[in-house]
């Protein structure tokens, strides 16, 4: 058991506070204080735009992304037609408009500890598809799908 006190919280990944999983993936978050921190893990095969975009009706992903590629390969195209790969150690920024993949080994991601810019895109997003959707009763669904695959703290 981890200590726990008032001065000092000390978590692991193995023990998360919150485990949420799709399709090819799983994301895990963990409280620590008023931060919440999480951790994506893309099986071999996972795309954005098939197993996110397609259940959204979007070809890209409009999310910016800042975070570290803990293991594994994962790789994007831009709208515009260029390409990245992004191995193990490598932090990223990646802008919105983009599809996402990962390599036949998988990938595991961890977002970033500040969230501001990240908490802005995904109430970008929430907004967007509130407007798309607009009067649907399903429309929880789709953001959290798009959040949960962003390593993103999903508002709710």
């Amino acid at each position: 058991m981890l200590p726990s006190y008032d001065d000092l919280l000390i978590k692991r990944f193995e023990q998360p506070d919150e485990v949420r999983t799709f399709e090819k993936g799983r994301f895990e978050t963990v409280k620590i204080g008023s931060m919440t921190i999480g951790r994506a893990s893309y099986e071999p095969g996972w795309k954005w735009s098939e197993h996110v975009g397609a259940a959204t009706c979007a070809a890209l992903c409009e999310v910016e992304h800042v975070g570290m590629v803990v293991s594994g390969c994962a790789a994007c195209r831009m709208q515009d037609g260029r390409y990245y790969e992004m191995r193990a150690g490598d932090l990223f920024y990646i802008g919105p408009g983009h599809d996402s993949w990962v390599g036949r080994r998988g990938a595991v991601c961890l977002p970033p500890f500040s969230w501001r810019g990240t908490l802005r895109a995904v109430k970008r997003l929430r907004s967007a598809i509130s407007s798309k959707y607009r009067g649907q009763r399903d429309l929880e669904v789709a953001p959290r799908l798009v959040c949960f695959e962003s390593a993103a703290v999903c508002l709710r």
